[in-house]
């Protein structure tokens, strides 16, 4: 990894969790998911396939993931900048297995840290919020528009974009650069423990999916049809998703013929 990809990457951690400048929709809602994170992640480290990969776990994790009483439990835009980026720069040309572990650890230390952020940014806006008070008080906008538009988002700025720059460079660029990982470090129990949680979180995104998809108890047959042929047939996912959507055109058709035939008699 370069310099200009770490800076790059972590101005993205700071535009994937505001709600204003890029606005809401494109901001948290489009940036911060994990898809489209480890797509613009591949983008900028020229690997695609497998960022779409780790974040399609990250993904399933998301949907795993519980906020009871709107507590985070950590932050998956952060977790998933963090954790692909640093994967892909120091796993390369390693096997698969490898980069998925490597992914879970960075991602939960990224994920925390971003916690973190939240609640640091949390506390220093109290000060932002004096000075809108302030202005409104005064009736002033112009104190208003530098509280929310300026004040604000420098604030979210630097707890953003800061943390995230300082761990790729001091692990992802420095890294790669002298082959030194620095998940290496950890003992064997840990890293075994952040890849099973990971694995588990993402199971548990894909049960409640399944739970959200699944209306019929003969629907699971589908789930399992697809999944022989990806597991024991050695499909690519396109290749099942072409036969998918065939079986359901060729279903639905099916379905309409009976419908009009019924109407006839």
């Amino acid at each position: 990894m370069q310099i200009w990809q770490a800076i790059l990457i972590a101005v993205l951690v700071y535009l994937a969790s505001i709600g204003s400048v890029v606005g809401n929709t494109i901001g948290w809602y489009n940036l911060g998911r994990p898809l489209v994170a480890a797509f613009l992640v591949g983008l900028i480290m020229g690997n695609v396939p497998m960022a779409i990969t780790l974040g399609l776990l990250l993904q399933l994790a998301n949907l795993g993931s519980v906020t009871p009483g709107g507590a985070v439990g950590w932050d998956l835009s952060y977790a998933t900048y963090i954790g692909v980026a640093c994967a892909l720069a120091l796993n390369v040309g390693g096997s698969a297995e490898a980069t998925i572990a490597s992914m879970w650890i960075f991602s939960t230390v990224g994920g925390a840290i971003g916690v973190a952020m939240w609640n640091l940014t949390y506390a220093l806006d109290l000060i932002v919020n004096r000075v809108a008070m302030k202005g409104t008080q005064e009736g002033n906008p112009k104190l208003i528009a530098l509280a929310n538009a300026g004040l604000g988002n420098l604030i979210g700025f630097l707890c953003r974009f800061i943390p995230a720059v300082a761990i790729l460079v001091t692990t992802a660029v420095v890294g790669s650069q002298t082959g030194f990982n620095i998940a290496d470090l950890m003992p064997g129990w840990l890293v075994i423990a952040l890849t099973t949680f990971g694995g588990m979180m993402a199971a548990l995104g894909m049960g409640i999916l399944l739970s959200f998809l699944m209306k019929k108890g003969w629907q699971l047959c589908i789930f399992l049809i697809g999944f022989m042929l990806v597991t024991y047939f050695a499909l690519n996912t396109m290749a099942v998703a072409v036969l998918g959507i065939c079986a359901a055109v060729i279903y639905y058709t099916a379905v309409v013929a009976l419908d009009k035939k019924k109407e006839a008699v």
